[in-house]
């Protein structure tokens, strides 16, 4: 049986009919830049996240940079993030001139450790205070530990950029005054950083991404800098981008943004799916680690809408082995990620290669992400768990 990582296929056909209308609406008006479907995306992402502002950005790697660059992060500046997720979150403080400095991940979740954070907050007040940004990433559709992220950031006066390019829609418990809220990604740093690349829960037909934030100020800001810094139009007190969101994608997202909390539920549904199907095939453990949802059992609320599975990643030993056998059957499967952020080559010249964070690289070297997009049916998902159990247990 062929069961592909991802089939944009099915999703496409039911929705082919209104993408070509809007595509169309949008060809028709001539008017591609900005305008009025982007502002209505930016209203409707905004206020699904829970923010004030939204503001529409060509990718969500240009989300972060003009984050940090309407931070003024620049040389001499150190932004705080974990060494295990996709490049693009050290790529852009990179660009900025800054330096990321890394700590470890939680065993569980993988998403940053706020107590090692903590470690290294203090330490670096001590030394003269150069971390100007904290960049947690909520990964694989899993929001980091927000509570305690920002009760740090506020103690030590640093804003929190969320890397939620993976987590449109997932939430989070913040207990204040003994009371449970959930709120979402992106609604609960300084700003929030989106991707609508088009393998994401929400994906366009391109690049695409979006910034949310609930201060005005830093909105028109964002605004500028994703505009080259003009304000008014040719006149320049800064130097921004070309970071502009086209209105062909806003036009085809805001279609799908409908069905998110569909997409999101039969994610949820094919992962607890996959736990029953492990379970019963006496792989849980032993050899296969699965994903933990931290925090799901918070107040009562175990059913609510917190993991939104952009990727199901179980943790494997000969996982490099399974995933050739997993391709050889006809099993889609991908590495998220092979190699950590501070041993890509790029940062040979630095000192970046004598660290180490030992869950991050445990994760790196043992991570496989499995089919898990909402069309996969229970025989696909059963055939993925039998070809795993086959090549550790035998046929």
């Amino acid at each position: 049986m062929n069961v592909p990582l991802l089939d944009l296929q099915p999703q496409l056909l039911s929705l082919r009919p209104r993408i070509l209308a809007a595509v169309t609406r949008v060809i028709d008006s001539t008017g591609y830049i900005l305008g009025r479907e982007v502002v209505e995306l930016e209203e409707k992402i905004s206020s699904y996240s829970g923010a004030s502002h939204g503001i529409g950005v060509s990718s969500g790697t240009d989300a972060l940079l003009a984050s940090l660059m309407s931070l003024e992060i620049g040389s001499g500046d150190l932004v705080l993030t974990t060494p295990y997720t996709f490049f693009a979150t050290m790529g852009a403080v990179l660009r900025t001139g800054a330096k990321p400095i890394f700590v470890d991940v939680e065993p569980g979740s993988l998403n940053i450790n706020p107590e090692e954070m903590a470690e290294a907050l203090a330490k670096d007040r001590k030394t003269g205070g150069r971390i100007k940004a904290i960049i947690p990433v909520h990964l694989f559709g899993q929001c980091a530990d927000m509570q305690r992220i920002n009760t740090l950031a506020e103690e030590y006066g640093i804003p929190v950029i969320e890397d939620a390019a993976q987590a449109i829609g997932a939430e989070f418990p913040c207990v204040e005054n003994g009371t449970v809220t959930w709120r979402r990604a992106g609604g609960m740093g300084l700003c929030g950083c989106f991707s609508f690349f088009p393998s994401k829960n929400l994906g366009g037909i391109g690049d695409g991404g979006m910034i949310t934030t609930s201060d005005a100020a830093f909105a028109n800001l964002l605004r500028s800098n994703r505009n080259h810094g003009a304000e008014p139009k040719y006149f320049h007190s800064r130097v921004g981008g070309n970071f502009r969101l086209d209105a062909i994608q806003a036009a085809v997202l805001a279609v799908k943004l409908e069905y998110l909390e569909q997409w999101h539920a039969a994610r949820r549904n094919n992962a607890e799916q996959y736990r029953r199907l492990f379970q019963e095939a006496g792989l849980i453990d032993d050899p296969v680690v699965l994903p933990t949802e931290s925090y799901a059992k918070v107040a009562g609320a175990e059913q609510h809408n917190h993991h939104i599975y952009n990727q199901f990643v179980i943790l494997v030993p000969q996982r490099d082995a399974l995933r050739e056998y997993l391709l050889k059957h006809a099993i889609g499967c991908e590495i998220y990620y092979p190699l950590c952020l501070h041993q890509q080559d790029c940062l040979h010249d630095r000192d970046y290669h004598q660290q180490s964070y030992p869950v991050a690289q445990q994760a790196a070297g043992t991570s496989l992400a499995l089919p898990i997009y909402p069309e996969l049916d229970q025989e696909q998902l059963a055939c993925v768990v039998e070809t795993i159990r086959c090549f550790y247990h035998g046929s």
